[in-house]
């Protein structure tokens, strides 16, 4: 009963969704900041594959990490989501999903290797925005 209406969760939510979480990953590939923060809380919480342990949070913070990973993508790297999986419910939630992510050298040393990418959603004010956001690669050594 997130948006008083009382419904239940239905496919409109899972694809919007879907949308939202596509256009990040086709926003981050292009380095399109402005659109990679759009649907993102202003209390977003990221806990990243580079450090800080304690993650980013807030809008601003989460902002900042993102031009040092651009300019590394721009060397050639994907950035390609392979699955994604979607549970929502009328208020809240969650998305997992696997990513082409890494250097054509990276790829080649590893072609199976994926980025694993889990979101936690909230509806606020009417719409789906990214309240937390997790990046991690297997560990291999």
């Amino acid at each position: 009963m997130a948006d008083g209406e009382g419904r239940e969760p239905s496919m409109d939510d899972e694809q919007l969704i879907r949308e939202l979480v596509e256009r990040w990953a086709a926003a981050v590939h292009a380095g399109a900041l402005e659109t990679v923060i759009a649907d993102h809380s202003d209390e977003i919480v990221m806990f990243d594959v580079p450090p800080p342990v304690q993650g980013v949070r807030g809008i601003d913070a989460y902002r900042d990490v993102w031009p040092p990973f651009f300019e590394w993508q721009s060397h050639g790297a994907s950035f390609e989501i392979t699955s994604l999986e979607i549970t929502a419910g009328t208020d809240v939630a969650f998305a997992y999903a696997l990513l082409r992510c890494g250097t054509p050298q990276d790829l080649a040393a590893d072609p199976g290797n994926r980025l694993r990418l889990t979101l936690g959603l909230a509806k606020e004010q009417g719409r789906w925005v990214v309240r937390h956001e997790h990046h991690s690669f297997p560990f291999t050594g």
